[in-house]
């Protein structure tokens, strides 16, 4: 190997080592997307403010966002108005989202939360048997993608943009 051919490979070697610390940092600051592949989404059956019943099984046939928040997260408040956006544009074609509020206080915190912040999408207050069921993941915004038949299909921890999130669910729809 000559002198030359050494440094232009150990050019591209730090080139590519440049681009992958500055993906691996990228992910890091964004969150966490995964594709989950296939498998069945833990159902549920928690209840909503005013004491309906919500069950993950009854949305079959829909594409469900189930987003586990609480109201003192902020990264969780910051990425509801961009939901909010994203539900209002295809919940006609068949996207619903259940928010699942983590707050030890339950409703009593969660209902004034979700009138100030207009949230007009199914809001439930989970636990943490919930959590283990969706396999006790570390941080809250964590969203998952549920298709048509009630599969797990994408997984998101951390807060997401508006875009991020349509990217997240249109391709379901």
């Amino acid at each position: 190997m000559t002198v030359g051919v050494f440094i232009e490979k150990a050019q591209e070697d730090s080139v590519m080592r440049t681009f992958m610390v500055g993906l691996i940092f990228s992910l890091l600051l964004a969150g966490t997307v995964v594709n989950a592949g296939v498998k069945p989404a833990p159902n549920f059956a928690l209840k909503t403010a005013d004491g309906r019943t919500i069950e993950l099984k009854q949305l079959a046939g829909k594409v469900v966002v189930v987003n586990f928040w609480a109201t003192w997260c902020g990264p969780c408040r910051a990425e509801i108005p961009g939901m909010l956006d994203v539900y209002g544009r295809y919940r006609g074609k068949g996207l619903e989202i259940v928010g699942v509020a983590l707050d030890r206080q339950g409703f009593t915190v969660v209902t004034p939360f979700v009138q100030r912040m207009k949230m007009d999408y199914l809001v439930v207050v989970g636990n943490g048997d919930l959590v283990a069921a969706y396999g006790n993941f570390q941080g809250i915004p964590t969203t998952f993608v549920v298709d048509k038949r009630g599969n797990i299909v994408a997984e998101h921890t951390g807060a997401m943009t508006k875009e991020q999130f349509e990217q997240m669910v249109k391709p379901y729809l």
